[in-house]
C-alpha cells in the first residue's frame, strides 16, 4: 500500500477528550477504539500492576501467531507434563501424560482460564515455560509494551511479573488482529473431552459475552493482590472497542464499569471513513528508478474515530510527501504522511509507504528516458 497508522502497535490519544470518570472503582483503566488505536478514556493507565490471568492474552497471542506461521496446527496434540498438571488456581484438570488438541487447549485457556493448559501450550511452543516467558517479553518489547514484564504464561503471582492497562490494551488489540480468536473468547460455554467418559463443561469467566450485546472477548483476571481485572472487547455497527480495568473490588463492579465504558463509546463515537480500500491516494515520480512513477493505492479503508455527527466535509486531510524520491526504494519504505485535522487539531497521522520495491535503473534505461524526454 499505501498507508499505515502511525505507531500502529500503540494507542493514540483522543484530542479534546472530555470523558467522565467511567471506571471510578478501578485502580487503573483504559478505553480505546480497536480500529484506529485512539484512546477515548484512561485513568492511571501506565501504572505497573499485577495483571493476573490477563497475562494469558499474550499466551493466546503467541499461540495464534504460531498457528499463523504454520508452526502449529489446531489438530496438533499437546502432551501434558507433570509440571503443567500440577498448576493450581483455575484449571481444566489436565492429568500428567494426557494429550489434548491445540484447539481444545485454546478453549481451556480462553474460557476457563486454565493455568494447566497455559503451561502445557508454553512447553509445546518453547520447550519450557521459562523459555516461553522470554518469548512473551520479546513480543511485548516489539509491540511497544514498555512497562510490562512476564515471568510465567498464566499470571499466577510471581515477583517481577507486571503490566499496565495501556500495555494490556496494546496486546489485546494485537490479539484481535487474528479474527478467529473471538470464536473462542466469545463462547459462553462449551465442552472438553466431549466424547470421553469424563466430559468437562467450560463456562466463560467473562460473563459479558453473554450479557452485553456485542461483547466477544477477551480475558478476566483475579488474584488477591491484583483484585478483579478484565480486558474486554465489543463490536457494534462496525466499531470495535477495547476496555481494560485493573484492581476492581468485585466482579459485579468490574462488569458494570466495563459495560459503562462500552455504552459511552458506542453512544458518543463512530469511525469516519476518509479513504476507501482501493482508492488512489496519489502518484509519485521516482528519480533514477526502473519505474519512473509509483501509484499509491489504499490497501484498506483509512478511518478516524470521531464524535458522532462529524462529517467527512468537516475533516481536513493533508498529504505530506518526502521531498525527494530516489531509487532504490524498498517495499514498505515510508514515502510521506497523511495528516488528518478537525477544528485545526491533529486527529491522526497515517504513514504512506511504498507498495512495491523499485530498483535503480541502469544507464541505458536512463539514457532512453532522457532522449524520450527531449522529444515529448
Amino acid at each position: 500500500m499505501a498507508s499505515e497508522e502511525k505507531g500502529d502497535a500503540s494507542p493514540n490519544a483522543m484530542p479534546n477528550s472530555s470523558a467522565p470518570d467511567l471506571a471510578p472503582s478501578a485502580t487503573s483503566a483504559i478505553l480505546l477504539d480497536a480500529e484506529s488505536g485512539t484512546v477515548i478514556y484512561e485513568k492511571n493507565s501506565h501504572d505497573k500492576l499485577p495483571p493476573a490471568s490477563i497475562t494469558k492474552v499474550m499466551t493466546m497471542l503467541l499461540i495464534m501467531e504460531s498457528l499463523q506461521d504454520g508452526k502449529l496446527k489446531l489438530t496438533d496434540k499437546v502432551r501434558t507434563s507433570e509440571r503443567a498438571a500440577s498448576m493450581g488456581g483455575s484449571q481444566i484438570f489436565l492429568e500428567q501424560g494426557e494429550e489434548m488438541a491445540v484447539e481444545e487447549m485454546l478453549k481451556g485457556i480462553a474460557l476457563a482460564s486454565g493455568n494447566d493448559a497455559s503451561v502445557a501450550m508454553a512447553e509445546k511452543i518453547a520447550g519450557t515455560e521459562q523459555q516461553f516467558a522470554e518469548l512473551m517479553n520479546k513480543r511485548a518489547k516489539e509491540l511497544g509494551m514498555n512497562n510490562t514484564h512476564f515471568v510465567n504464561a498464566s499470571g499466577l503471582p510471581a515477583d517481577n511479573h507486571y503490566s499496565t492497562a495501556y500495555d494490556i490494551a496494546i496486546m489485546s488489540r494485537e490479539l484481535l488482529k487474528h479474527p478467529d480468536i473471538t470464536k473462542y473468547t466469545g463462547l459462553y460455554q462449551d465442552y472438553l473431552r466431549q466424547s470421553s467418559k469424563k466430559p468437562f463443561w467450560l463456562v466463560n469467566t467473562n460473563k459479558l459475552v453473554r450479557f452485553y450485546d456485542g461483547a466477544d472477548g477477551l480475558k478476566t483476571g483475579y488474584t488477591s493482590e491484583a483484585k478483579y481485572c478484565l480486558t474486554a472487547t465489543a463490536v457494534r455497527e462496525n466499531m470495535r472497542v477495547i476496555a481494560v480495568v485493573m484492581g476492581e473490588p468485585t466482579t459485579k463492579t468490574r462488569n458494570a464499569e466495563v459495560s459503562q465504558m462500552f455504552d459511552y463509546s458506542f453512544a458518543q463515537y463512530g469511525n469516519l471513513t476518509l479513504i476507501d480500500e482501493g482508492e488512489m491516494i496519489g502518484e509519485l515520480a521516482v528519480e533514477k528508478g526502473k519505474k519512473s512513477t509509483i501509484s499509491i493505492v489504499a490497501d484498506k479503508s483509512l478511518k478516524v474515530l470521531m464524535k458522532k455527527g462529524v462529517t467527512k466535509e468537516q475533516v481536513r486531510q493533508e498529504l505530506h510527501w518526502n521531498e525527494q524520491l530516489k531509487a532504490p526504494i524498498k517495499k514498505g519504505e515510508q514515502l510521506g504522511k497523511l495528516k488528518v485535522y478537525h477544528e485545526n487539531e491533529l486527529v491522526k497521522e497515517f504513514d504512506i509507504t511504498s507498495p512495491e520495491k523499485i530498483s535503480k535503473a541502469n544507464w541505458w534505461v536512463l539514457l532512453k528516458r532522457s532522449v524520450s524526454g527531449l522529444f515529448s
